[in-house]
């Protein structure tokens, strides 16, 4: 069977614990051979102490983490303005949500339904999801489907399929391409049939006003560009899902790495939605681990006119979340006509 994230966790801890512990030992082992070398004394105290305070100060930032750090979940209010906008749109709201990979609540159900309470709350005009909606395998989302089901928008829930909804971390099904596809296909039908989600594959849709005008959603597969981060799938096809689309359009891609490559400059796409880095769930005093491997980590960039957000996702890979904190992003249309 395999391990539990919580398991996983409580692993990497006491290892991490042991090699925390081992560097003032090793500082001390040297100061103390030098000191025999040199006829001079050293006390060991200083050393144990501080091996003891390091690893209590390191359990007690994970158990933060794990206890309190990913269930606090942060409402991010964006107003987005563009000249683009049909004036039928201005003050139209979009809720952005990413990354749930629902293996996390398994040790926390009740925490998933807190926050569908809260999106829903903030009573949005459509739902976007970025991609990731679970880690391993379907059998994860399939006891959140009622939960997940209770979302609601007054135009419903667009989603994309973020690189573990590829299942490329499956070991049996990452040595068996044509099985693994098949999954994918199967997590597919789940996202569209059982959850009534709108998934888009390289594919748009409309959403009209009542006077004509209209927004164009647009949503690929996972793209990745750059090899930024780990183990990902390079699928998403962007002329394709662009084909026969005007006006003003919003995309929805898991990879940010996707918006220097192809978006930004090359189209004229003003407004890109995106998730994947967790902001590396940790965030100290503005820094994230994860821009030592992403150009854009969290949060909003602007450049040449074109717009990128990336959420930093409301589940986890690992279950512990540090200043990184689990993001509803409420995002408000606003036209300058």
């Amino acid at each position: 069977m395999p391990m539990s994230m919580s398991k996983m966790l409580l692993v990497f801890m006491l290892v991490l614990s042991l090699l925390i512990a081992l560097v003032p030992h090793l500082i001390w082992l040297i100061a103390w051979l030098i000191a025999r070398c040199t006829n001079h004394s050293i006390s060991y105290a200083p050393f144990g102490w501080t091996a003891v305070g390091l690893v209590v100060l390191f359990w007690v930032t994970m158990a933060y983490g794990y206890y309190i750090g990913r269930w606090r979940a942060a409402v991010v209010n964006v107003t987005y303005t563009h000249r683009g906008l049909p004036l039928a749109f201005d003050g139209f709201k979009i809720v952005q949500i990413s990354d749930l990979h629902l293996s996390t609540f398994d040790d926390n159900p009740r925490q998933l339904e807190r926050f569908v309470d809260s999106i829903n709350a903030q009573q949005p005009d459509l739902i976007c999801f970025t991609g990731d909606l679970v880690t391993i395998g379907r059998q994860e989302a399939e006891p959140y489907a009622a939960a997940i089901r209770r979302l609601h928008a007054r135009h419903g829930v667009v989603s994309v399929l973020g690189n573990h909804d590829f299942l490329i971390y499956e070991p049996t099904l990452a040595r068996d391409s044509a099985a693994r596809m098949r999954a994918v296909e199967a997590l597919v039908e789940f996202q569209r049939n059982t959850l009534g989600w709108t998934l888009l594959r390289d594919e748009h849709i409309r959403i009209s006003a009542d006077d004509g005008s209209f927004i164009t959603i647009l949503g690929v597969d996972n793209k990745n560009c750059s090899n930024q981060g780990f183990k990902t799938v390079d699928m998403g096809n962007l002329p394709k899902a662009m084909e026969g689309t005007g006006g003003f359009r919003i995309l929805l891609s898991h990879d940010p790495s996707h918006w220097v490559a192809e978006v930004l400059h090359d189209t004229d796409i003003p407004l890109t939605l995106s998730g994947h880095t967790h902001a590396a769930q940790i965030r100290l005093f503005g820094w994230t681990p994860a821009a030592v491997t992403f150009l854009h980590t969290d949060g909003r960039y602007d450049e040449g006119g074109q717009t990128l957000y990336v959420n930093v996702g409301l589940g986890c890979t690992a279950p512990f979340r540090f200043g990184a904190n689990p993001e509803i992003t409420v995002i408000t249309l606003k036209s300058l006509r």
